[in-house]
Parts: C-alpha cells; sequence; structure tokens
C-alpha cells in the first residue's frame, strides 16, 4: 500500500509541473508582438525549409542577383556619369591589315589591267618609227651586193626579218614575165645603176607551215628544216612540200642608189615549176634530198 501511494504521489507531482511549464509557455507568446511573431513564423510564400522545391531555390538565387546588379548601377550611376563617346583619330589608328591587302589586290588588278591595254595597242598601232611593218632603208645596192658576196651568197637582215640575195642580170627578161613591178625594182637595180647584179629581199618564213628558214652553204640553196621544203638561191622553190617559191617585200630604188624594202607589203612567192635562174644545188643538201618539181 506504502509503495502505490509513493507511486501515486510522483504522477500527481509530474502532471503539476508540466502543467505549470505550458501556462507559462502561453503567456509568453501572447504577450510578442506582430513583428516577434511574424519573423518567427515560417515564409509562407516559400513555405518551410522542409517544403521549398528545387525551383523555388533557384527563383529565390535570380531574385537576390538581379538585386544585387540593380544596386550595382545605382550605386555606378550615382558615382560618376558615363563619358561621352569620342570618335578615334584616323591617323592614329593608321590601315588596318584588311585594308591594305584590299588596297594591294586592287592596284595589281589595275596595274595587270593597264600593262594589258598597252600590250593591246602596241600591237595594233602601225609602225611609223622602223622596224619589221614598215619601209626600211636597208643601204646603197653596190653596198650590199658586196656584202651578200661576203656572206657566200645570203645576207641576212634581222630588222626586217629578211634575206638579201643577188639576182643576175641575165635573168631580169625572165623575170619580168613572173614577177610584178614592186619585186622587179629590186631585181633591175644592176641593169639600171650600172651594176653586175640586182637584189631581192626574201620573207624568212617558209610559206608552208611558216618555219624560219636557212640557207645551206653547200648547197646555195634555202632548206627548211622542218619538213625539206628546198628553194633556189632567189627563193623559187625546188622541192618538198612548200605549195609556192618564198614570199618576197616589195622593193624600191630612191634617188641615191639605196634599196628600200617595204616589210609592211609581203607578195606570195611564185607557183610551182618557176625557175627564172635555171640554178641547180652546186653541192650536197643540208636536209637531204627532196622530190624536185
Amino acid at each position: 500500500m506504502l509503495i502505490a501511494a509513493v507511486i501515486a504521489l510522483i504522477v500527481l507531482a509530474g502532471i503539476t509541473i508540466l502543467s505549470g511549464l505550458r501556462q507559462r509557455q502561453s503567456t509568453a507568446v501572447a504577450d510578442m508582438s506582430d513583428d516577434e511573431r511574424r519573423r518567427a513564423e515560417p515564409s509562407s510564400s516559400l513555405g518551410s525549409d522542409e517544403e521549398l522545391s528545387g525551383k523555388q531555390v533557384e527563383k529565390a538565387a535570380v531574385l537576390e542577383r538581379k538585386a544585387a546588379s540593380k544596386e550595382l548601377v545605382l550605386a555606378a550611376r550615382g558615382v560618376a556619369p558615363p563619358a561621352p563617346y569620342v570618335p578615334p583619330d584616323p591617323d592614329t589608328i593608321g590601315v588596318s591589315r584588311r585594308q591594305f591587302f584590299n588596297r594591294s589586290i586592287v592596284l595589281m588588278m589595275q596595274l595587270g589591267i593597264a600593262g594589258f591595254g598597252a600590250a593591246c595597242l602596241a600591237f595594233l598601232w602601225p609602225q611609223v618609227g622602223g622596224g619589221f611593218g614598215s619601209a626600211l632603208k636597208v643601204g646603197l645596192v653596190s653596198d650590199l651586193l658586196a656584202e651578200i658576196r661576203a656572206n657566200q651568197g645570203f645576207l641576212y637582215k634581222a630588222e626586217g626579218r629578211m634575206w638579201l640575195t643577188e639576182y643576175p642580170n641575165g635573168a631580169v627578161e625572165k623575170a619580168r614575165e613572173a614577177y610584178s613591178p614592186p619585186e622587179l625594182a629590186g631585181m633591175e637595180a644592176g641593169a639600171s645603176l650600172g651594176l653586175d647584179g640586182g637584189i631581192i629581199a626574201l620573207f624568212q618564213k617558209c610559206p608552208h607551215l611558216g618555219c624560219r628558214v636557212p640557207n645551206c652553204d653547200t648547197s646555195q640553196w634555202f632548206e627548211c628544216p622542218c619538213h625539206g621544203s628546198q628553194y633556189n638561191q632567189v627563193g623559187e622553190k625546188k622541192g618538198g612540200p612548200a605549195p609556192r617559191g618564198m614570199d618576197r617585200f616589195a622593193m624600191s630604188i630612191d634617188g641615191s642608189g639605196s634599196l628600200v624594202v617595204d616589210t609592211g607589203k609581203i607578195i606570195q612567192g611564185p607557183p610551182i615549176g618557176t625557175n627564172t635562174t635555171g640554178q641547180e644545188a652546186e653541192g650536197p643538201n643540208c636536209i637531204g634530198q627532196a622530190s624536185h618539181e
């Protein structure tokens, strides 16, 4: 009985103590102000710590960053206004790398076009100051005959792209039947000037395919190294695939007895079978034997 009474007293004492503590807590809450009570309660917009989601946390962080940025901008505006814009000085900047390359390309294109245009004009412009394509005063007929004989019958003039050879006075009568007056002027120069021979001016190209025709010292003929066409000393065809004799230039004799060759007037060579001088090969051919016609 005594033990049961002691236990009952202990239980009653505990109940009395718990009732007193609860009454004191209620009195303290009633005495708190509205602000203190609001701070003590968890935020209703975000919910309690246990109820916060990931999206809410991110939203709160974004709002905080925006607020901080706004405060910095406002503070900067209050400290110093932005400086006015001043355009840079072109002399200070100079020429950029892109501008340099663009201008260089344009300049090179202009120079190339100008050079091409000048070359076209030079090609189309007539020769007025001498050289091939114009009338050349080659020299006195007597002096030219001496040079031809000193060079074994063939004299080359590079400025006129021509060969000069001697035309015998004895063949002039036949020549008058085969050649035109511009050609005969040089051939008849020997007889008209009292010399022992005239002169003929032959174009250096072979009438077959345009190769330059050299002379052959042994045969005393012109012999083309490309396809074997052969011509006697005055350019009349003797063999090979050429369609005619060597082309020649118009000639004239001025008052001083000088030969004038008009390299701007090329006259087609005589037809196959023309042989006014009767010259045959005087020795072995340089290119080889060709079929004679």
